[in-house]
């Protein structure tokens, strides 16, 4: 409860994110997430130091180009500042390669399951004392950036989780839950 009352997404980030490994333990608990199937259709790209220096030079390009999706100065800030950059990558399994035996999982239903296990990550995240931001945008249709990263085509770029430690200034306040009752029904025939 307090993970989820106190988390924020965080827009500035400093040293340390999560190393390889630790960021391995996080995602191994974020994947028990709730996925029809298990059919894990996603992966992610860690991206640090000459990684992150190799895209943001590729979105300077694609937002300087007559076509370029100029993002606002702060999008770039975000990236540029986060010492690690786990970008999100949507691969849903075919219906014919589930291997299941079962009725096919329709994509709705993965990327739901690749949403549920962001969250769970930037909860995990936000328990150890680490901040993420997940950045969305027009650089997620970018076929340069996508080849830059290797997407393969059936593949989907969600954008990327801003992850390090935020600055210690401001405690995490905690929210206060709304009142969502108005969004629940009972059924009753």
């Amino acid at each position: 409860m307090t993970a989820v009352l106190s988390r924020r997404s965080e827009q500035h980030l400093v040293e340390p994110a999560p190393n390889d490994q630790e960021f391995a333990y996080l995602l191994r608990a974020a994947a028990t997430a709730p996925d029809h199937g298990g059919l894990r259709p996603w992966r992610l790209i860690l991206i640090r130091d000459e990684g992150r220096a190799a895209l943001e030079r590729c979105l300077a390009d694609e937002s300087a180009g007559p076509t370029g999706p100029g993002p606002g100065p702060e999008w770039l800030e975000e990236i540029q500042g986060a010492p690690l950059l786990a970008t999100l990558v949507f691969s849903p399994v075919p219906h014919d390669r589930t291997g299941r035996g079962g009725p096919p999982v329709p994509e709705w239903e993965q990327l739901a399951a690749t949403s549920a296990m962001t969250d769970s990550l930037t909860l995990l995240l936000h328990a150890r004392g680490f901040g993420s931001v997940w950045r969305t945008g027009a650089f997620t249709k970018s076929g340069r950036i996508r080849r830059v990263l290797g997407l393969r085509e059936e593949e989907r770029l969600l954008g990327w989780l801003c992850i390090g430690t935020p600055p210690r200034s401001r405690a995490s306040q905690r929210r206060v839950p709304e009142d969502v009752t108005d969004r629940i029904s009972v059924f009753t025939p």
